[in-house]
């Protein structure tokens, strides 16, 4: 029987602990479930996340967009985080919150970084120069001496997660996590992914379906996520115009509004592509103004269609079913509700998401 990564001692005798991470939307939608254990776990703890951003740049004209990364505001409201330190998207910032961190001498730091794990460690111990520090060590190649130097600064490491029969959840490996780190258990229940939407946003939400004419609960609603944040991700606007199209023309789905989520940035050029198909009961949106806009909308929709991004997860949160398009590459990120989920995959291991047809979609709607 293994040891707990964490004395039992220090945890009860401490009053905080930091996590750090680097976190898509995703990767909270389910992450956020251990988190909320641990916490019941230990609730002498105050607990604070260090968001760190892979994306940080000295280039000024990139600091607006990720100082408003929509994953803030759904940590913002989580009850269990004392604090989140989001400010790392620049190096003076990165600079001022790593002092802003010592200065709270936390006792345990908790790396949870699978990327570039040795610069995480060494992080974590700047964050930390006294304390019990945590986190993931990658396998060490003979041309990375420095690495076993970045490694010695950590406590413990957390071992790798392998899974019996080689299948596994991205849960599995959450849950895998938190049980060497302090003996959590989280079930398969207690595993689907969740989201608190504030009420402010479920009324945007139908003010905004009302300006659109969709608001009179007689029709479907459909909504279509072909973005993603790498383009093998990302299924193309035109497929989604030929999908429209050939959904309207099915019975079942002729009464339906349909919308297609767009990134910000991907706006200008999506309003041109929509209005050259012109396609008809058909609307862009984007979560512009807060994160919770988009999940306020997802709940009202009839049905999903996403590439393999955080919406196809957000519809598990909501209840909504859901068509996930995905590459092979990645299984253990399908959705978590296999109920209410049908997984579209591309024919080859290394095809892209948008080799997946029109045709295809449409078999699996059927």
């Amino acid at each position: 029987m293994s040891t707990q990564l964490i004395p039992q001692d220090l945890l009860r005798s401490s009053d905080r602990i930091l996590f750090v991470a680097h976190l898509a939307i995703g990767d909270f939608t389910y992450l956020q479930n251990f988190f909320k254990a641990f916490a019941a776990q230990n609730p002498q703890l105050k607990i604070d996340l260090w968001v760190d951003e892979v994306r940080r740049t000295g280039d000024a004209s990139k600091w607006e967009f990720l100082r408003k990364y929509s994953l803030y505001d759904w940590l913002a409201a989580c009850p269990f985080f004392n604090k989140v330190y989001t400010r790392t998207y620049s190096p003076a910032l990165l600079e001022e919150s790593v002092a802003e961190a010592q200065a709270a001498h936390y006792p345990i730091v908790v790396s949870l970084a699978t990327l570039r794990p040795h610069q995480y460690a060494a992080l974590a111990r700047r964050l930390s120069p006294q304390g019990m520090v945590i986190g993931m060590q990658d396998r060490i190649r003979f041309y990375q001496p420095h690495h076993v130097l970045a490694y010695r600064k950590l406590d413990a490491a957390i071992p790798r997660y392998r899974a019996a029969d080689g299948q596994h959840h991205i849960t599995d490996v959450y849950a895998h996590w938190f049980r060497q780190l302090s003996g959590l258990e989280v079930d398969a229940a207690a595993r689907m992914p969740f989201v608190e939407i504030p009420q402010q946003w479920r009324e945007e939400t139908q003010q905004r379906l009302a300006s659109w004419g969709f608001d009179d609960g007689q029709r479907k609603l459909v909504v279509i996520n072909p973005y993603a944040k790498t383009k093998k991700r990302c299924w193309s606007l035109a497929q989604v115009g030929q999908l429209i199209k050939a959904m309207q023309a099915l019975p079942q789905w002729a009464q339906s509004d349909f919308v297609i989520n767009a990134v910000p940035q991907e706006l200008p050029h999506a309003r041109q592509e929509i209005a050259r198909q012109q396609l008809e009961r058909t609307v862009l949106f984007s979560a512009e103004e807060n994160f919770f806009q988009l999940p306020a909308l997802l709940e009202q929709a009839d049905l999903i269609i996403s590439v393999e991004t955080a919406v196809m997860h957000l519809a598990n949160a909501v209840h909504v079913p859901v068509i996930a398009l995905m590459r092979q590459k990645n299984p253990e990120w399908v959705p978590y509700d296999a109920a209410h989920s049908t997984v579209v995959t591309t024919q080859a291991r290394r095809d892209w998401v948008e080799r997946i047809s029109v045709e295809q979609v449409l078999k699996a709607i059927a």
